[in-house]
């Protein structure tokens, strides 16, 4: 960041957002975060889009820090799911909600079972022949029965994750900004983000008077954050919103609270090493499991980025693709539409499609 924008400005925009989320020094931080949160951005591209801003050329390289427009389902991202899981389930494969992984069974060569827990408390052996893992790796790793050796058990406890909850306020104010977000480096406020739903969507907010901000915090599970009442997280965002002068307390009719366990993958110094335990036990001794998304693979990836880690693992099941989900995010953009090229190893990585020459 340092070399990229300058230490001044690495100080105010990077610095002190960073240590918030992550409640860690930057010194502690791997230098892999930084570089693919900004891949490609610059001080002068940066400079020369708020100036002259331009429309990427079809097939041109895309800098997403300074993408402008996004196609954002009307109601929510949520609304994505519900309809691939309706359409799923047309087909004659229910997708099964509320359910708890008990355990992964195993050979040592191949998964052949998943233990599930229902509601009611009973349990089920589900068994198929391919198997693509969400799970968080430590919690992966840790299913798995018989249980795997203990050096990757070590390494899944070496994996580290930060936790994030959002309090949505109500607010009585039928504009507030024009923004989709705000990040706050002021370390006086304890919230790192807030989200204007509205701005996303106009059907995010029933009440076209009203506003939902989405105040966002980072924590610890368990920590003092985490374990708070909903009424005192409530009472901590109208607090934060009052000190940014954004309504009056009056206005702010009404929160709710939603917490989300091990959002964000650590990248330390040691993760890599970890991560590349795992991954190659599971690629010898579970040769039927592909593992997909940001806690999947421990990567810190972008939602376009996990539905493409989930496209190549559906990709190399259903037409033997020989796909590699691991190239994703890494050295180029993906994105669906590319062509699918061989990288050194002979496994097929999707690439962007270069733009033909004139």
């Amino acid at each position: 960041m340092t070399n990229q924008f300058g230490k001044r400005l690495c100080n105010i925009f990077f610095k002190t957002y960073t240590e918030k989320v992550w409640r860690m020094s930057t010194k502690e931080l791997s230098a892999d975060w930084a570089a693919q949160r900004i891949k490609g951005l610059n001080l002068l591209e940066a400079i020369k889009n708020a100036l002259l801003p331009q429309k990427p050329q079809k097939g041109g390289e895309v800098i997403k820090t300074l993408i402008d427009e996004f196609r954002y389902p009307r109601r929510g991202p949520g609304e994505l799911w519900e309809r691939v899981a309706a359409i799923i389930g047309q087909r004659g494969y229910p997708v099964m909600l509320g359910k708890e992984i008990v355990s992964i069974q195993h050979d040592g060569n191949q998964v052949t079972g998943i233990v599930i827990r229902d509601t009611d408390g009973s349990t089920n052996l589900v068994r198929g022949t391919h198997y693509i893992s969400t799970l968080p790796m430590r919690e992966l790793v840790y299913a798995f029965d018989p249980p795997l050796p203990a050096y990757v058990r070590q390494a899944a406890d070496g994996l580290k994750y930060r936790d994030f909850l959002t309090v949505a306020l109500i607010v009585n104010q039928a504009e507030m900004f024009p923004d989709n977000w705000i990040y706050l480096h002021d370390p006086d406020i304890v919230a790192g983000r807030i989200q204007n739903f509205k701005n996303w969507s106009p059907d995010m907010v029933p009440d076209a008077s009203k506003t939902c901000l989405g105040l966002e915090y980072f924590c610890f599970e368990g920590d003092g954050l985490w374990t708070s009442s909903d009424e005192d997280l409530v009472k901590l965002g109208g607090k934060d919103l009052m000190k940014l002068k954004l309504c009056k307390s009056e206005e702010i009719l009404g929160g709710a609270v939603v917490r989300q366990p091990k959002a964000y993958p650590v990248y330390d110094d040691d993760y890599k090493i970890h991560v590349r335990t795992i991954r190659d036990y599971l690629e010898a001794q579970a040769t039927n499991l592909q593992l997909v998304g940001r806690n999947g693979m421990h990567h810190y990836n972008n939602q376009d980025h996990s539905m493409m880690t989930a496209l190549c693992a559906a990709r190399n099941i259903a037409v033997n693709a020989k796909l590699d989900p691991w190239s994703v995010n890494t050295d180029a953009e993906y994105h669906e539409g590319t062509r699918d090229v061989e990288d050194k190893s002979g496994r097929l990585v999707p690439q962007r499609a270069m733009a033909a020459e004139k």
